[in-house]
Formats: structure tokens, sequence, C-alpha cells
């Protein structure tokens, strides 16, 4: 597995393992078998995790924690606050006053059972606090050794202009995939321009991209792509329209559907870090082995024009308040 640099010093494998799904959001998931998942990915390179305090809530950073009790230095670790949940899973509403900040990193490293974080995020901007407030308290946590370097997720360009005068942002974590193209209307450039890493969440289109589901009935009780507006109605079989393009593309190349989908995120540039989520070892096996497609420009240009920029059908989220802050 090759590396690539987020933020100019934080090396981590070109593509990286979202845990969140070994925990919650998409359907039942087996612990034994995901700690074998990030095993599976430790010892073939894959060494940039990632996970949430709010996943689970609270049991996937526990999880992880076990997974790599006795494997901490081969691992860059990166986590989050701000979306604020209950134990029971009730959602309070996202935080950032600078006290929650410092409270939350201490939770998150007893949870994960660590002295420090690779990559601290804030997961959702607090629109009531000031980001030079939040900000500084994650500096304050860089200061103290509990933290080696800050990210943001879901950032508006501006707020992040802003951030990046009290503190470096390393890396900003944004929703990234062939059907998901909003980034590069504004936020690329701008991440570019500072110097910012771009980490690129569900790259397959929340598992859209991979053709897994012919109807929305076939997709899991429980999982909360149910109620996605891009999984549901009209818009889910627009969407397979898509979908069914970039398979035969993905065909004539002799690739699955989600791998052509994750090359295509890998080719827009080497300071984009691509974290597939998975719980099962055959699709980490597949995920792995997309990194070593070649994608030509006529590849590229094909897939643009096979999913063009807001050509998906529906929100990414039935609420989108959060998002672009």
């Amino acid at each position: 597995m090759k590396t690539r640099v987020l933020g100019g010093d934080l090396e981590v494998s070109q593509i990286g393992l979202g845990c969140m799904g070994m925990s919650e959001f998409y359907g039942a998931a087996n612990e034994q078998e995901a700690v074998e998942v990030i095993h599976y990915a430790l010892d073939h390179g894959v060494n940039f995790l990632d996970t949430a305090d709010m996943y689970g809530p609270f049991t996937n950073e526990k999880l992880v924690g076990q997974a790599i009790k006795e494997r901490r230095n081969d691992v860059i670790l990166a986590t989050k606050f701000g979306n604020e949940r209950e134990p029971d899973g009730t959602r309070i509403g996202v935080n950032g006053k600078p006290e929650y900040v410092k409270s939350a990193c201490e939770a998150s490293l007893k949870r994960l059972g660590v002295d420090y974080i690779d990559l601290y995020y804030q997961h959702r901007v607090d629109t009531s606090v000031p980001i030079e407030d939040t900000i500084g308290a994650m500096a304050g946590l860089v200061k103290e050794g509990k933290v080696r370097y800050i990210g943001m997720s879901e950032a508006a360009a501006d707020t992040i202009r802003r951030a990046v005068k009290v503190h470096k942002i390393t890396a900003l974590q944004t929703e990234y995939s062939l059907w998901t193209r909003d980034p590069e209307n504004e936020i690329l450039k701008t991440v570019r321009e500072l110097g910012t890493g771009f980490v690129a969440y569900s790259p397959l289109g929340r598992g859209f991209l991979t053709a897994r589901w012919g109807k929305p009935e076939d997709i899991p009780e429980g999982d909360f792509r149910r109620n996605n507006p891009r999984f549901t109605g009209d818009n889910f079989y627009a969407n397979m329209e898509l979908v069914s393009k970039v398979k035969e593309l993905a065909a004539e190349k002799g690739v699955k559907p989600g791998q052509l989908a994750l090359a295509w995120v890998l080719a827009q540039g080497d300071d984009i870090v691509p974290i597939p989520g998975t719980k099962h070892i055959e699709y980490l096996k597949e995920n792995i082995a997309a990194a070593d497609i070649e994608l030509s420009k006529d590849d590229l240009q094909r897939l643009d024009e096979a999913v063009p920029q807001g050509a998906a059908a529906g929100d990414r989220y039935p609420d989108m308040s959060t998002v672009n802050k």
C-alpha cells in the first residue's frame, strides 16, 4: 500500500478504513469480524483508521481501541467530536464549545485506550460558537500532546479560512465520490490553496456505487440508508441509471464498479485520501485492490460524462442543515 501526505506532514496509507459501520447505521455488525477487518487492514498497509465518539454512540471508539491495543505504533488514528449524543443514542446537537472540546477529547482518549490522537476532527461546525474559539481549544490539545494534528469535517470554505488563522488544519473530511462532487465547486480549491489535505468519506456513495442493490427494499432493515433521500423512491431508480453506466465501464476494465469508483477518487489528486468503510474482509480486499487500478485520461473523461457533477438525485442527508457551515 502506497502512502499519501495530508497537510504537508501527516503520512497515511493512500486508502484508509472508515469504521463507523462496524457499530451503527449500516445494519447488524459482528464485533469479532470487525476486529478481524481492522487487523487485516493493518497487515496489508492500511494504517489510517477513522472513527468518532458519536458512532455507536461511543462504542465504535471502544471497538477500535480494542483492535489496536497491541498495535498502536502501526496506526494513524483519527476520531471526531462535535455531534453530541446521549448514551441511549439521543441526539443533543452540535457542540463546539471550548470546554466541551476538552472533555470530549479526554473521553475519546479513555475509550480508545491511547495517550494521544493522531488526527482530531471537529465533526460538524457549531455555528453558535466562533470557529476561532473551537479551533483555539483544539490547538490547546496539541500543545498538551493529546492531539498531533487538527482536522475539520463538512466545513465551508470561509470557515476553513478563518480556522487556519488560529492553527494549521491538516485535513478536511467531507463526502466526495462520483455521485457527490460538491467539493469541486469551491472546497477542493480552498484546501489546496491553504495546504490542507482532503479526506473523502463515503467514496463509494455509501455503497450505492458498488451496485449491490436492485431496489430500495434490498437495503436491510435497521440500515439508515433506507431513509436517505438518494436511496428512496424515484431517486433510487434515477441513481441506479448512473450506477449502470459505472458498471458498464467497470466491466470493460475487468474490475468491479465499486473499485472503479474508488480508483476515480484516488485519481483526483495525491492530496486526497478516501476512507471507504466496511465490516467485511471480502469488501476490504476489493478496496485495497482498487489502489492498483490505473485510469487513463479517456477513462476519467468517460466517467465524468457518465456521472457528471450534480447528476445524483436527492440530497446527501435527510437534513442538510449541518453540512458546509
